[in-house]
């Protein structure tokens, strides 16, 4: 590959949590939502602020980035009414060549609505063939993204995340296939891969480290923990990161961060690939400022 007159910059937000939360039908109210929508009235939408939100984003368009992935939990309790405005949402943010999502926990929050997030955004999840399943792979500039989906409806007071065999399987085939290639490969995925929580972790983490130290990517991006990571895992020519970012919602509350996102500049140079990360977050005057900038690769 030639070396690129210019680094690809691409920006990587996470659980927007998209607020407000339109009011339930009572029907809706039952199991696992009755205590989401309890959380959400005592606490979340205290600090879950659209404000926020828009504010993260118009500054991500200022930055004019190549590409923005957007790591899932688009809504919060999936319910119907919650799907139209999280695509309108998706659509200002930018059109689907520009930009990239996968589900999250949240957005497969119940059975009954599972398949609404991949009827409703199927355009920002679809891979270069036009298929809708996952694995998905998206070649844009220098880069191969590569989407999981770790969403999978769970028990009240669960938030784990799960692959599976199959969409495993056929990622240890995307991976073989790209490591051929002469391309930056970047996994997201919306579970972190190794968890905070024992309740919130990929059930599945362990086959998935197993394919990446057998094959490899260059970057994983990651969302669910609402906190700014960064995460070494092996692979077949070194380590790999996995970075993680605080909700794009959010106000600073306890332990959790003030809405933040990264914005990778990925290049071609004569050793290989380099990769700077920048961070960039909101201050408590609602300005988005950089708080840290690091080369990764």
């Amino acid at each position: 590959m030639a070396p690129l007159t210019a680094p690809f910059t691409l920006a990587h937000l996470s659980d927007p949590h998209l607020p407000p939360l339109p009011t339930p039908r009572l029907v809706e109210l039952a199991g696992k939502r009755a205590l989401g929508y309890v959380n959400w009235r005592r606490n979340r939408h205290k600090y879950q602020r659209r404000e926020v939100l828009d504010a993260l984003v118009a500054d991500i368009k200022a930055q004019a980035p190549d590409h923005i992935a957007v790591t899932g939990d688009l809504v919060n309790l999936a319910m119907e009414a919650e799907f139209a405005p999280a695509r309108a949402w998706l659509d200002s943010v930018g059109p689907p060549d520009r930009v990239t999502t996968i589900p999250g926990n949240h957005d497969a929050y119940v059975r009954a609505t599972r398949h609404r997030f991949g009827e409703s955004f199927a355009p920002y999840l679809a891979g270069d063939d036009g298929s809708t399943g996952f694995p998905a792979i998206r070649r844009r500039g220098p880069a191969a993204l590569i989407s999981l989906s770790s969403a999978v409806p769970t028990l009240p007071l669960m938030a784990t995340g799960t692959l599976g065999r199959e969409q495993l399987a056929a990622l240890a085939g995307v991976l073989e296939q790209l490591a051929a290639e002469d391309v930056f490969r970047v996994l997201l995925v919306h579970h972190p891969l190794k968890s905070r929580a024992w309740q919130k972790r990929l059930t599945d983490s362990a086959a998935l480290l197993a394919l990446l130290k057998r094959h490899g990517v260059e970057l994983v991006l990651q969302g669910h923990d609402h906190v700014h990571s960064t995460m070494w895992f092996e692979g077949p020519n070194g380590n790999i990161p996995a970075v993680g970012v605080p909700s794009a919602s959010a106000l600073a509350h306890g332990r959790y961060p003030a809405a933040a996102y990264n914005l990778f500049a990925i290049e071609k140079d004569n050793a290989g690939w380099r990769c700077e990360q920048v961070v960039r977050s909101l201050d408590h005057g609602l300005q988005v400022r950089e708080i840290k900038r690091a080369r990764l690769i």
